[in-house]
């Protein structure tokens, strides 16, 4: 059309292009593209993004700048995720002074100090060369009038202490305060979070307390991270004591919280405790999810307290909360555990109407059980149950069933599986 001196529908060109770079015709998009500019079209930033995504992704880097320099001039300037996208290049290719000059030459040419592409470079320069020479970048482009915020420097601590390094953490935080910046609830966290994981408990009661003087008081989430960390190490008496704190100090407690430490009650053995917290959540604002139920009914389940696990199964369902397959496997364990073999099986039913997933492996270990027990009409049961579920296994599957049977001196047991199993036409007669 253009070479017959009509003027391209720009519409039709901007389909086209993003057509085109969908189906990795990246080449042949770029000269629809140029056509259309030449013959006046200006593309949208959207339809820039996705060629110079495209060509980022074939490695064609100097075509991508080539792209993006001709943005500006096409009346179309780049935005946040153009520069965002051919800086990620530039690391990934490993060219990463490259990658800061980019930058550099951007901000002089008046491009806006985007504080997303200016954290997302200092966090690859942290990744790729470390903390000094982010720090160092951070001063360079501070000349060029682009300055870090308090996320910037959040990310970098974030950063810090998922690598472990303590000296790097406190580089950034002098750094971080020799800007006039105040730390605030996420910077605290973020260290808290770190050092609980590790174990640095003078370390928490250091920020802790420190944090308490500040004005971003602990927060609900704060609470959380120490609480979670406290438990993991098995402290639960110090987080039953943060706990109490937080209510003390009209910082209500979540559900996650809640079921943080219904988890380690449970561990304990402490499922009374446990119990009675769940029982009285139901009367509060924060209502019990899936989830907590789920934690203590496999806590009642594992010691063996079947009667007090199926009391609150029952509840849950009253109460409008759907079991799932969760919910439904601790039962079975624990019923098999308390040798209440019938009861696990009416459950394994449950869950074959209600379609949810059970793993050849526990049929295995319930079929190996019931002939154990010489409750071979049951084991049958269980078998019929695997063979109409959706998830039907293949024929191997039944045969490794069989031969456990028989390999654990269960001879007649597994004739008569294999009987059955053949007559359902699950297995195939033996010629």
């Amino acid at each position: 059309m253009a070479r017959r001196n009509q003027i391209p529908h720009f519409p039709s060109c901007i389909n086209l292009i993003r057509g085109l770079v969908k189906i990795d015709r990246i080449d042949r998009a770029a000269k629809v593209l140029k056509v259309m500019v030449m013959s006046g079209g200006i593309p949208d930033t959207i339809t820039y993004n996705m060629l110079i995504g495209g060509l980022c992704k074939k490695g064609q880097l100097k075509s991508a700048i080539d792209v993006l320099e001709d943005m500006s001039l096409s009346g179309c300037p780049p935005d946040v995720i153009t520069y965002n996208t051919i800086i990620r290049v530039m690391f990934d290719l490993g060219r990463f002074d490259q990658a800061i000059g980019f930058w550099e030459d951007q901000l002089r040419k008046g491009c806006p100090p985007y504080v997303i592409t200016y954290t997302i470079l200092i966090e690859l320069v942290c990744k790729h060369c470390g903390i000094v020479q982010a720090i160092e970048v951070m001063q360079d482009l501070a000349v060029e009038g682009c300055y870090p915020d308090l996320v910037t420097y959040n990310s970098m601590i974030s950063f810090t202490c998922k690598q472990g390094n303590v000296e790097d953490t406190v580089l950034v935080i002098y750094d971080l305060l020799s800007q006039g910046m105040e730390p605030n609830a996420v910077t605290y966290n973020t260290l808290l979070h770190s050092l609980s994981s590790n174990g640095c408990w003078d370390g928490v009661d250091e920020i802790f307390a420190f944090m308490n003087r500040t004005s971003h008081p602990p927060t609900v989430v704060t609470y959380n991270i120490l609480i979670n960390g406290l438990c993991k190490y098995g402290l639960l008496d110090r987080a039953i004591d943060f706990f109490g704190q937080m209510v003390s100090q009209n910082c209500s407690p979540d559900i996650i919280t809640y079921n943080t430490l219904l988890r380690a009650l449970c561990k304990e053995g402490m499922t009374g405790e446990a119990l009675q917290i769940l029982l009285y959540l139901g009367g509060t604002s924060c209502s019990p999810s899936l989830i907590t139920f789920n934690i203590v009914i496999d806590g009642l389940a594992k010691e063996g307290y079947m009667e007090k696990a199926v009391e609150l199964y029952c509840h849950m369902k009253e109460h409008g909360i759907i079991p799932d397959d969760i919910t439904h496997r601790c039962l079975i364990w624990g019923f098999f555990r308390a040798d209440l073999v019938e009861d696990a099986v009416e459950i394994l039913k449950v869950m074959t109407k209600r379609k949810h997933r059970i793993k050849n492996s526990a049929y295995r270990f319930m079929i190996h059980s019931l002939c154990k027990k010489n409750k071979i009409d049951i084991a049958i049961q269980v078998l019929e149950l695997m063979i109409s579920s959706r998830y039907r296994p293949e024929e191997t599957v039944y045969s490794t069933i069989i031969k456990g049977v028989a390999s654990a001196g269960m001879t007649e047991e597994a004739i008569e599986l294999r009987q059955k199993l053949i007559e359902w036409k699950a297995l195939k007669e033996p010629l």
